[in-house]
């Protein structure tokens, strides 16, 4: 796919400290091993090829060790809608930090289509919510 390959040469681009902001198209599944190309982790987590990226402007609850069953039945709702959002046509990854990587390594990201966030699809449906800085109880 063009866009994954375009993806691929951003990358590249990024790890010499360049701010990559490009297309991908594919087709997401949910993640059911640690590593697997196109997929979505969680609600705010996906991987594209081998790259993991964190969505920077949203919080959602986690699938992998949740807290409570509430956060992990959201989690998975969370999940399975990103898959949703992000299956429905091309969108962009752009850079919203000053960082481009978060203390796990992953690439932090915003994923954009026509102009808004999927991240504010997931908020404004009750999925997620704005990112503060620092992960909040979900089993409260």
């Amino acid at each position: 796919m063009g866009g994954k390959i375009a993806f691929a040469a951003a990358v590249a681009v990024a790890a010499c400290g360049a701010a990559p902001d490009q297309t991908v198209q594919g087709h997401f599944t949910i993640c059911r091993e640690q590593r697997q190309p196109d997929c979505v982790v969680d609600g705010d987590t996906i991987q594209v090829d081998d790259v993991r990226i964190q969505l920077s402007d949203i919080d959602a609850p986690d699938t992998w060790r949740p807290s409570c069953e509430a956060q992990r039945e959201m989690g998975e709702r969370a999940a399975r809608r990103l898959a949703q959002l992000l299956n429905a046509g091309p969108f962009q990854l752009e850079s919203h930090e000053a960082r481009d990587h978060d203390g796990y390594g992953r690439e932090l990201r915003v994923a954009v289509r026509g102009g808004r966030s999927l991240g504010d699809v997931l908020m404004q449906e009750g999925l997620a919510r704005p990112w503060r800085g620092a992960r909040e109880d979900w089993c409260r």
